[in-house]
This record gives structure tokens, sequence and C-alpha cells, in this order.
């Protein structure tokens, strides 16, 4: 069989039946063999930076790869930002990019591009197809990197002759660690380092004040519970990483505190630590680094231990370790207060519109089992903050920082579960990066409701521009501080304001706006009822 339809097949027979794709010339014989290989579902992207967003968002919430296609160097490209945020939320990707033919490659045509350089930014596994006979061979071997722990994105580079050449048969998946993605681990990860687990578990006998810092697999429910255990046992303080790829929240379940976005009020969060115990995540870091302050958030004086690198099984060194300690079967502590009963929020009809606002009305009507992808940005702590009485559902954070992840990540989670509820909630100026994510929403029917947070700025950068303001002191400055008319206009995404409801209809998208409180309730309340996508532009008061 020719290369296009031997790759398609391969994939198939490694597990991955997903491609969202922005194809160009070099690639239409993989386009042409979708017709011949019916188990892979093509999704048609209108911006390489939803493709590469919407396998992150798949990966996240089934943790096993789905596949995209792009266009030679410059389509990669433009996928380069979400790749960088799968990179980070260590999700499993298989990324296709086609080639000129190699003949052409020899011409420096106007596409030419050194594509293995851009692939390299973002993933830990490049390959240049050399010949069209491995082309089974070489595909497999980028799955089988992929799912190696904790997840990665692998890239096949593919030039257009290969694919219309004889490739001969597809390739059965590779042996070795995750070669076949089974779960959130491979079975041929180690278990967790017996000595490690009775140092740890010693420490937190001792007394001494000590945290766990919880990421990857830990944030989900198992992890969770089993954290929970040890807080009641030995007092420890629980934290989940603030940029962990996916976190269960609400439904009664014990509830780690997530680091807060500025450094200061990590440093009160931490403050007192004379242990910090990393379990599939890194030492804490600030986003940004800023005058008169270190990057490194670990307090003074706290030593930092790990007992689970990034790349091992953090459950089971945590179930390791609450069998050291004594603390299986206890009731996980503290727990959050039970859902809420049913019903809109006590808001005046006529209300103020705020984040608040709006993450009462979601703690309310929030279906049990909803998806949230979360990049409000300025918006997402006062929104969060309410629903921890919310039914179950489990939140899809930012994660690499590039912005324009959410919705495409939106995208990606309704494909991977077209069970649950997704909700999307956006900042006005992030959702801007990647708008034709609503168009492939109303393409696959896909069961989104997209809530944009519109207050016309970039809200977070007038507190940056605060904050790196400083000027060497630890202080930041009060009030406008020397930010002027033409400084604020960088800020401002006003004039004109963005019209969301026209946007939105114009991408097939149906679409209404809330200014108060009580327009919000009822516009949500209604839109989580049908399936299909929805929007809601929720704008802000000022």
């Amino acid at each position: 069989m020719i290369g296009a339809e031997c790759l398609l097949r391969s994939l198939i027979a490694n597990g991955v039946d997903t491609c969202f794709m922005n194809p160009g010339t070099s690639e239409m014989q993989f386009v042409a063999a979708l017709d011949r290989v019916p188990q892979m579902r093509g999704i048609l992207c209108l911006f390489e930076g939803v493709c590469s967003g919407a396998a992150d968002g798949y990966a996240r919430m089934l943790r096993r790869p789905a596949s995209t296609l792009l266009h030679l160097g410059p389509g990669l490209g433009n996928g380069l930002a979400n790749f960088h945020n799968a990179r980070k939320a260590r999700s499993p990707v298989v990324s296709i990019v086609g080639q000129h033919t190699t003949q052409h490659l020899r011409l420096d045509a106007p596409l030419s591009a050194d594509i293995e350089a851009f692939a390299r930014t973002v993933s830990d596994y490049v390959r240049s197809l050399e010949r069209a006979a491995d082309m089974g061979r070489e595909t497999s071997a980028a799955v089988a990197a992929a799912c190696a722990p904790p997840g990665q994105v692998a890239t096949l580079i593919v030039p257009a002759d290969f694919s219309w050449s004889e490739a001969g048969d597809p390739a059965a998946p590779l042996s070795g660690p995750g070669a076949s993605c089974p779960g959130v681990f491979p079975a041929a990860v180690a278990g967790p380092n017996a000595g490690c687990v009775r140092a740890v578990a010693s420490l937190l006998k001792s007394g001494e004040p000590a945290g766990l810092l919880l990421g990857g697999s830990t944030l989900l429910a198992p992890g969770l519970e089993l954290a929970g255990q040890l807080a009641s046992k030995t007092g420890a303080r629980v934290f989940a990483s603030r940029y962990g790829a996916r976190l269960a929240r609400g439904g009664g379940r014990f509830a780690p505190l997530r680091l807060p976005y500025f450094p200061e009020a990590v440093d009160s969060a931490l403050a007192g630590l004379r242990h910090l115990i990393l379990v599939e995540t890194s030492s804490p870091v600030s986003f940004f680094g800023y005058p008169g302050r270190p990057g490194s958030l670990v307090p003074e004086g706290c030593a930092v231990h790990v007992l689970a690198p990034v790349e091992a099984d953090g459950v089971a060194a945590l179930r390791a370790l609450v069998e050291e300690c004594g603390a299986a079967g206890l009731t996980a502590a503290p727990v959050l207060p039970a859902r809420r009963p049913a019903g809109v929020p006590e808001l005046p009809a006529g209300g103020d519109l705020t984040p608040e606002a709006i993450g009462l009305t979601l703690a309310r009507l929030l279906p049990e089992g909803a998806i949230l992808s979360e990049e409000m940005v300025s918006s997402g702590e006062a929104v969060l903050r309410q629903l921890g009485g919310a039914a179950a559902f489990d939140l899809l954070p930012v994660t690499g920082g590039s912005i324009g992840q959410g919705l495409p990540v939106a995208v990606g989670a309704a494909v991977a579960c077209p069970g649950r509820k997704v909700i999307a909630l956006e900042a006005d100026g992030s959702s801007m990066y990647t708008p034709q994510s609503l168009w492939t929403m109303a393409r696959e029917n896909l069961d989104v409701v997209v809530v944009i947070l519109a207050n016309r700025r970039y809200r977070i950068l007038d507190i940056e521009m605060q904050r790196t303001s400083m000027q060497g002191t630890s202080t930041p400055k009060t009030g406008a501080g020397a930010m002027g008319p033409r400084a604020n206009d960088m800020l401002d995404i006003g004039r004109p304001d963005l019209d969301w409801v026209k946007l939105s209809e114009g991408m097939g998208v149906e679409a209404v706006r809330a200014t108060t409180a009580g327009e919000f309730i009822a516009h949500f309340a209604a839109a989580i009822k049908p399936g299909g996508p929805r929007l809601i532009e929720a704008v802000l008061a000022k």
C-alpha cells in the first residue's frame, strides 16, 4: 500500500484514531486516504493552533494521543504555541508534518523551512522519514515515544513523495514502556522507591511542618483521596501544582490548595514549611521574574524532597506512603462542603455581572461530570474559588502560559468525552488567538458551552504593568503608576469593542450576550440543557 495509507493504518494499529488537521498540498495523499481508512476520524481545524490545542485537550482527558496533520514548516509554526502548552501539560501527541518531496527540497522553494528546528522547540522526539519503506515502523515509534512517561509531543516529518510511494504493510505497536498507552502510566513503569517512601514517612511523622505538592496523575480522584488520608493522619499541608494538566474538583472531594498565581500569595501559602515533598511535579517557581524577588517559591529554610519524579507513578507512591504512615482507610480531611442545593444563586436579577457572580452561578448549575477548560486569566481566581461546593468536575487549566489554549482544549476534550458537558471559560483577549475553534465546534456539533468574560482589556497586564515597575523594591506601586495614554492603548482591546455574538454566529455557534448577573444565570441555565455548542458573551461590570 502507499505511504499515506500505511501511516493512517499504523496509527490505528497503535490505538490512535483521531487526527486534528489543517492539511496542504504536501498532505493531500493523507487526506485522500481517509476514505480508505474509515476508522480514522479526521477533524478539520481552520488554524493550526486549534489542531495542537485540541490534541492537548484530547490527551488530557483520555491519556492517549490524538494525532495532528500540519503543512510544512509554516503550518507547524502556526501550531507551536499550543504544542508548547501540550509539552508543559505532558500530553502525549503524535504530530505529523508534511514536507516537500525529496527532489523539491533541493530547490529552496518558498515554503521550505527547517522543520526539525521548529519541532525541537516543543517536541522531545523528532524524526524525518528517510524511506517510504520505513513509514509503518517510524509511525509506531512516534506513538511509542509520545506515550513514554510522562507523555510528550512526538513529531514525524514525512516528505510528500513517500506518501504516494509503495510503503508496505502497516506496523503493529512496538513493545516497551508506553508503547500502547494502556492508561495513565504503562505497566513497565517502576514502582515507588521503598527507601524514599520510608524517608518521607519519617519526615511526616516527625512533627516538623511539611507539605505535599501534587502534580500529574495525583491530581485526579484516587491521588486526592490518598493525599487527604495523609493530611488527616499526619497534619501535612497538601498543595496542587498550579500548572497540572487536569485537576479533579467538586463533588465533596478532598481539595488541596492550588498554588496561587502571584508569588506573594504563594509565600503566604507555603509560609512556615520545613519540608516540601514533590509528587509528580517540580519545585515551584514564579511565572515571571520580578524586580527584587527570587524566582524560586520554596520558602527559605525549607528542604525539598522528591517522593515521585514526574515520569513515575505518583499515585502508587502515595499509596505506599499511606500504608507506611498507617493512614489507610481514614476519612480525607479537610473535605469541601457538599454540593449546594440545586437552583440559581440568590443574586438580584439586575445585579452587576462580576466574576464572583459567574462563579456562584456555575457552583449551582454545573452538571455532574462537567469538564472546565479554563483560560480566564485575571478573572480566574475569583470564579474558581466559588466552585468548592459544585458537582464533581474536571478542571483543565493553563499549563504553559501560551495564550490561546482554552477554546482548542475544549474542542479536544469534547471530542474525547462526548458524553460529558464541556464548559470553556475564556477571557475575551485570549479568545481572539484561536476563535476558529468555534467553527470546529459547530462543524462537529460538540457539546461545549463557551463563556467569554469580556472586560475589553488585557486586564492581567494592568497588574503586571505595576508589578514590573517596582524598581527593585518588593512592594508594587499603587494606582496607575507611570502608565500614560499611549501605554494604556496597548492594554485596551476596545475601540471597537469585540462583538462575540456576531463572531460566534458567523462561525455557526448560537450566541447571546449577558450584561447583568440575572441575564447570565438565565442564559447559562438554558445553554447547558441542549447538546451542541453555545456561546455566552458575559460583559463584566467595570
